[in-house]
């Protein structure tokens, strides 16, 4: 059995509503074990033989008729999220001011240079994700647009190591 956490995209936000105790109904009528959510943005812990694809499809299709849309899904292992954590370039700034944008595959190797609107943000490729550095100003007011980073689900470093540590204790 694998622990897998998965990232839910835009949800509980602009008026999409996903109940955390619906997602966890929705896991365990899938067949997933121990699921369990973490915070209303749409985490969910859950223990499974399957691989990360079969569990990336298998919520995708669940969620998308439960919510009558889309609802793109990102699929890490608890030891992998322990690797965004240790390959962090930005450890010096504060947790929640720091993200790991979460992408199915790897970023465009340009997409440093290629990213538009840099006001005073910071940004570094990872495997499979893409890590910034927010100012003090915060994520809210950021214009920043990241070639393909659009298609990833962003967590700040408080939430990933977080769930980096429940995913360790269901182990």
């Amino acid at each position: 059995m694998t622990v897998f956490v998965a990232l839910l995209r835009a949800v509980n936000v602009g008026g999409r509503k996903l109940l955390m105790s619906d997602l966890q109904a929705i896991a365990a009528e899938l067949g997933f074990e121990r699921a369990r959510t973490y915070i209303a943005s749409g985490n969910l812990l859950l223990s499974t033989g399957l691989e990360e694809s079969q569990v990336k499809a298998m919520l995708e299709a669940r969620l998308a008729e439960h919510m009558r849309a889309a609802v793109p899904v990102i699929v890490r292992t608890g030891a992998e999220l322990e690797r965004v954590l240790a390959n962090n370039p930005f450890t010096s700034d504060p947790g929640n001011r720091v993200v790991a944008i979460f992408l199915d595959s790897p970023p465009p190797t340009d997409a440093v240079e290629r990213a538009r609107n840099i006001a005073d943000e910071r940004i570094a490729l990872g495997n499979r994700e893409v890590y910034v550095a927010y100012s003090q100003n915060g994520m809210a007011s950021s214009r920043l647009r990241i070639p393909g980073a659009e298609a990833g689900t962003a967590r700040n470093m408080n939430t990933v190591a977080r769930l980096a540590g429940l995913a360790k204790e269901m182990a």
